[in-house]
């Protein structure tokens, strides 16, 4: 057993909560690249993107994360790329993350009033103008509260990663448990973290949630 100090401990849970924030923002900023392209090409009505988007945001909210992970870890090597625990982590998430935001904004285009769709029509607006001018204000008011709620869930889906080899903060977490033999200790330190990480993403939503309806 490792002596460690209430203090070691924290630090090095620390230290391993800066990649747990990297992969997050990873997933969040890929994942919403993603999501945006599958969202444009099922308003843009593309040929067949109605059926294939469907079915991507259909498996990937229809499987669990951690399968997903898994399959990007060791399924990969199967046809000879072998792939670090960062890039089949980074990967999966992303996907994971993309199909989960394509539908929230799916729903939140949808809930604007089909009166402004057709009042964009009547100036003659291309698909582009549209979603610049028209919807895509309108729904990111509706689109902000979902989309950080789900961040949260991001950052908490990080601590799957941990099955790969991932050393994010669970990881860490449970690395310093089996050297310590401290679990109650390390385990309240990994929550208080994950808490410090989440609370501030959910205030802030509120926040913008709230200077929205101001500015209406």
């Amino acid at each position: 057993m490792v002596d460690f100090s209430l203090w070691d401990i924290f630090r090095n849970l620390l230290l391993a909560a800066r990649w747990t924030v990297v992969l997050s923002v990873i997933a969040f900023v890929g994942g919403g690249l993603v999501g945006l392209g599958l969202l444009l090409a099922r308003l843009a009505q593309w040929p067949g993107a109605q059926r294939y988007v469907g079915a991507y945001v259909q498996l990937f909210q229809g499987t669990p994360l951690l399968m997903q992970l898994f399959l990007a870890y060791f399924g990969l090597a199967l046809f000879g790329i072998n792939v670090s625990a960062w890039v089949a982590a980074g990967l999966a998430l992303t996907l994971y993350t993309s199909a989960f935001l394509a539908e929230i904004w799916r729903g939140c285009v949808n809930a604007i009033p089909k009166g402004q769709w057709e009042a964009a029509d009547s100036l003659a607006l291309s698909f582009g103008e549209k979603m610049r001018y028209v919807i895509g204000p309108q729904a990111l008011r509706i689109a902000v509260p979902p989309t950080v709620g789900f961040l949260v869930q991001v950052i908490k889906g990080t601590a799957l990663a941990s099955v790969i080899g991932f050393i994010e903060l669970t990881k860490a977490g449970t690395m310093i448990t089996n050297a310590t033999f401290r679990p109650f200790t390390v385990y309240a330190c990994v929550a208080l973290l994950y808490f410090a990480l989440c609370w501030p993403v959910s205030a802030y939503a509120r926040s913008l949630e709230r200077s929205f309806k101001r500015g209406r």
